[in-house]
């Protein structure tokens, strides 16, 4: 047994208190770890934070479609892309909070917005502040994913109301620039940092499934555990190929795999709500449960997650009422 995985498997430090200087050779020891002593150890850890029948679940709403100009490998709305994907404007204001509201009577408690931009230009920031103003009276959390942000911006956004703000770092920094050449590795840890400092809360997290190794997906939640402040929302995504981009063909991650990365983001993380976001649609009930069990406590709800399908509402509450799991208080 190498140094690293008896490192792991020690019992000298209390794995339900949150660390921040994890080593990427740790996390990788995690991965390695037998499957079931792994489940069981995040299951254990899930259950000092969260009540283990309790799910969050959140709506998503794209706001803003395509002609992204970034020119990241997986998504259907850069305009770099031939995907069919056709850009749209903002969308207008009543109809954001039509959809809130519908997504409210289906039983979601957030509502995130997400607008397929680079950045936030000076002229779009007050109608995205009166979205979020709005959809807060409401009575649901608010969550938005923008792009870059820069200080001031955050600042506006948390005074408008937003609780959280999403920004992916999707993959580990070491296989970063095979799926993006557009921004760096370091814009999207400097709109961390102003989300963090506006007080806002974080939701992110990441893609597997777009040709990258376990060292790549432990790199990322090495990422992610050391920064200044653990997310608060952890999205764990199932990429979803989209045919005309660069990761149009890719392999799905096998199911044991993925809930390996549930498990060890639960580990690492422990105080983070961790999600099952895309691709959940081609997921079996039985691979979600253990999802689950090895400390997933989120699920985006609804029809559509920005340009791609998700599971019926219909079917998800037939699903949820099996497991006997209940929204989160």
């Amino acid at each position: 047994m190498s140094a690293s995985l008896r490192f792991a498997t020690c019992p000298s430090r209390d794995p339900a208190i949150p660390r921040h200087d994890w080593t990427p050779e740790e996390v990788e020891a995690l991965f390695e770890l037998p499957f079931m002593d792994l489940v069981f150890r995040a299951a254990q850890v899930h259950r000092q934070h969260f009540d283990p029948n309790e799910l969050q679940r959140s709506q998503l709403l794209s706001i803003k479609t395509g002609g992204c100009p970034e020119n990241c490998g997986y998504c259907s709305q850069s305009q770099a892309f031939d995907t069919g994907v056709p850009a749209s404007a903002l969308m207008p204001l009543a109809e954001v909070i039509a959809q809130a509201t519908a997504a409210k009577a289906g039983g979601a408690q957030r509502f995130c917005m997400g607008a397929a931009w680079r950045d936030v230009k000076p002229r779009d920031l007050p109608k995205v502040a009166a979205m979020i103003s709005r959809v807060k009276a409401l009575g649901l959390e608010t969550c938005a994913t923008l792009g870059m942000l820069t200080p001031f911006q955050a600042v506006s956004l948390k005074e408008a109301g937003l609780d959280y703000y999403n920004h992916n770092l999707d993959t580990g920094p070491g296989y970063y620039d095979t799926v993006v050449t557009t921004r760096v590795y370091q814009d999207r840890l400097d709109t961390l940092s102003a989300v963090r400092d506006a007080g806002l809360s974080t939701c992110c997290g990441g893609i597997i499934g777009m040709g990258e190794t376990r060292r790549d997906r432990a790199g990322l939640l090495h990422q992610l555990a050391t920064l200044p402040a653990h997310p608060e929302s952890l999205p764990i995504n199932d990429l979803v190929p989209i045919p005309g981009t660069p990761l149009g063909d890719s392999e799905p991650v096998e199911g044991l795999e993925f809930v390996r990365m549930i498990a060890v983001a639960r580990l690492v993380c422990p105080m983070a709500v961790v999600r099952l976001s895309a691709g959940r649609e081609r997921m079996s009930r039985e691979l979600q449960a253990l999802c689950f069990l090895a400390g997933a406590n989120s699920i985006f709800v609804g029809d559509r997650l920005l340009t791609t399908s998700n599971p019926a509402r219909e079917a998800d509450e037939a699903f949820l009422a099996d497991l006997k799991m209940r929204p989160m208080g």
